[in-house]
């Protein structure tokens, strides 16, 4: 605690005593560096080894195109409408009731467009429904 001694004058004293906020400091400092090293101890578990194993997949799935101008594609064969999309994929599903759909859209898409896709996709029966993008 500070002092002042007495003087003429009983103004009130302005400064700041800092001891104990650098007591504070200090503990925390020290807290701080006694756990920093236990937050980073691991379990260390000895994995189970395996060979490499390919996909199980019977039949790959169905890539679904929509380019910038809203043309749709499917497995690379332009598709004249939603309706001509609508009964291929009920087609496709009734060849592979497990078949899924990639969807490859387009950054300058319209939202309207590839919703009205994907409702079309869901209309069909098809549950499967992925979206392919780049990483960057």
């Amino acid at each position: 605690m500070a002092f002042k001694p007495q003087s003429e004058d009983e103004s009130a004293m302005s400064e700041i005593n800092v001891t104990p906020l650098v007591d504070v400091m200090l503990v925390l400092v020290i807290i701080l560096l006694v756990t920093a090293p236990l937050l980073t101890q691991s379990v260390h578990v000895t994995l189970p080894k395996t060979v490499e194993t390919t996909a199980d997949i019977k039949q790959q799935p169905l890539q679904l195109g929509i380019d910038a101008q809203g043309a749709i594609t499917l497995n690379k064969n332009p598709i004249a409408d939603l309706a001509a999309l609508e009964t291929t994929l009920a087609a496709e599903l009734v060849k592979d009731p497990e078949c899924s759909v990639h969807l490859y859209a387009d950054q300058a898409v319209v939202y309207a467009k590839l919703a009205e896709v994907m409702a079309v996709v869901q209309h069909a029966g098809i549950a499967k429904l992925a979206f392919v993008t780049l990483e960057q």
